[in-house]
């Protein structure tokens, strides 16, 4: 592609606007400075640019010096899914723990506390929260970041979570639009497939949505899904019909929508990322979200010029491309406008504090996510319970994480349980000898075993068989989504692998 000559024009202008990409190290480089002095005015934080909540700050900070108004977002789920903690685990529990509980109130409290956390740190848009029904209980990348597969119990809380975060200051992005739960692909790998009826849809998967945009919601996300139903040719992210027909004009959204990482292979190994991210604004998107793979200046440049040309060539109109910007320019506006100050009470911070206090005493006032992940436990009994008084043997088995949860993140109960029962050792375990492996490991101890959606893997279910048949004294801890019946002396369901969650299931198994 030929290079187009930089400069202060509206039309370069305005395709700088509409990205919004990452970079590398834990503070701004010159050409992201450069950059947003010459029309950016959205950056991507990923857990590669975080260390510690002050040096967050200081970067923010550090990119507001060049741009008052600038868009700072992020992908913070809580959950497993956290680039705020990302080397320690997050503090609040997922959305399919928040739906075990089924409590709005407390999902709300738990968005506006981790918004509240967002905003100190100077992040003001939220890829977050995801409103995909996990109606596919074999989905590789959506499992514990759904709220649940209940249509209804999705919208609420999908509602509530929207309304709590933006309380806080900070731009919630409902995302995958029109719905990514009903996939067997992750759309990281390939394009994903949804074959459902329109009519399913409708009462399914756009529900969710639907109760997002109701409850106000600044952003949307699209999805790199292919869904016949509503358009036969293009992936969600890359129709118009999808997203101008569809969420513009039949569902009334007036909102920004930002595209899913445009790197991902469903786009990029199939339509490259300067024309996907063409046709995803000529289609109705307005922010296009790069950066969790692809972080430095060529990519950002390449991306300007390939939409200022097809500007000029007419495949993509002027007036579509200035609409995007202005919709970005506009939600930088409301951040900047709604910026909260550390003082300023707030109804979802005050539900926070009386929910954590009433369960575990005012000392939890600020710990709302811990008070979330004990009311999320699901704990049976089993014929062989008995008390874990000595430090056990932990034995994890380890599946390959989806890449949007990453495997840099710790996850399990071993740190938490080696505080309460000093002593535990633990292992990680993989494959068709992870049953024999961790029970010789184990040898004379209690063994905990530990597994994440065990019901996706078979050499997961066959180490489990293999434990319980030696030593049905074990305890399980599901921290997936839990489908199979409860195994063990002792077994608890998490619904999400946080490090709260872990926590939660450590003070179970020791008794706390």
């Amino acid at each position: 592609m030929t290079t187009i000559a930089s400069g202060t024009g509206t039309l370069t202008r305005d395709a700088l606007a509409v990205l919004q990409p990452g970079f590398t190290g834990t503070s701004a480089p010159s050409w992201l400075l450069r950059r947003l002095g010459e029309g950016l005015a959205s950056v991507g934080l990923f857990g590669r640019n975080i260390a510690t909540p002050a040096q967050v700050a200081a970067l923010t900070a550090q990119l507001r010096a060049e741009r008052d108004d600038v868009l700072v977002a992020i992908d913070e789920e809580g959950g497993d899914v956290t680039r705020l903690e990302v080397r320690t685990g997050s503090s609040f529990p997922g959305n399919h723990a928040l739906g075990a509980v089924d409590d709005t109130e407390l999902t709300e409290a738990v968005a506006h506390e981790l918004g509240r956390r967002l905003a100190a740190c100077g992040v003001n848009l939220n890829w977050a929260p995801s409103a995909d029904i996990n109606s596919n209980v074999d989905n590789p990348v959506i499992g514990v970041r759904s709220f649940g597969a209940d249509t209804s119990l999705v919208a609420r809380h999908t509602a509530a979570y929207v309304s709590g975060l933006q309380s806080a200051g900070v731009a919630a992005c409902t995302k995958h639009f029109p719905g990514h739960g009903d996939t067997a692909i992750d759309s990281h790998h390939a394009m994903p497939r949804i074959d459902a009826e329109l009519a399913v849809l409708e009462s399914r998967e756009l529900v969710p949505f639907r109760a997002a945009i109701e409850a106000g919601t600044r952003a949307v996300m699209s999805a790199h899904i292919l869904v016949p139903a509503l358009d036969p040719v293009h992936p969600a992210t890359l129709s118009r019909r999808i997203l101008t027909g569809l969420l513009r004009e039949e569902l009334g959204y007036d909102g920004l929508i930002v595209t899913d990482g445009m790197e991902m292979q469903a786009i990029s190994a199939t339509y490259g990322i300067e024309r996907g991210s063409v046709l995803a604004i000529a289609a109705g998107a307005d922010a296009i979200c790069v950066g969790g793979g692809l972080s430095d200046e060529p990519t950002v440049l390449r991306l300007r010029d390939a939409l200022v040309a097809a500007v000029r060539s007419g495949e993509l109109p002027e007036e579509r491309l200035a609409d995007a910007a202005s919709r970005v320019r506009g939600l930088a506006a409301w951040t900047a406008s709604t910026r909260p100050t550390p003082s300023t009470p707030s109804s979802a911070g005050s539900a926070a504090g009386s929910e954590a206090e009433s369960a575990a005493g005012p000392e939890a006032r600020t710990e709302v996510g811990l008070v979330a992940a004990r009311r999320a436990l699901t704990v049976t009994r089993g014929a062989h319970f008995a008390p874990v008084t000595e430090a056990p043997y932990v034995a994890a088995f380890t599946p390959v994480a989806n890449i949007a949860v990453g495997d840099e993140t710790p996850w399990g109960v071993a740190a938490e349980l080696r505080r309460m029962l000093p002593g535990t050792e633990t292992g990680s375990f993989t494959g068709e000898r992870a049953g024999a492996d961790a029970l010789a490991a184990a040898g004379s101890r209690r063994v905990v075993a530990v597994v994440r959606d065990a019901h996706r893997h078979t050499w997961m279910a066959e180490a489990l068989d293999i434990l319980l048949a030696a030593r049905p004294d074990t305890v399980v801890v599901e921290m997936g989504v839990p489908q199979s019946p409860p195994r063990g002396a002792l077994h608890i369901a998490t619904h999400g692998a946080a490090r709260v969650c872990g926590l939660a299931a450590a003070e179970a198994i020791a008794g706390a």
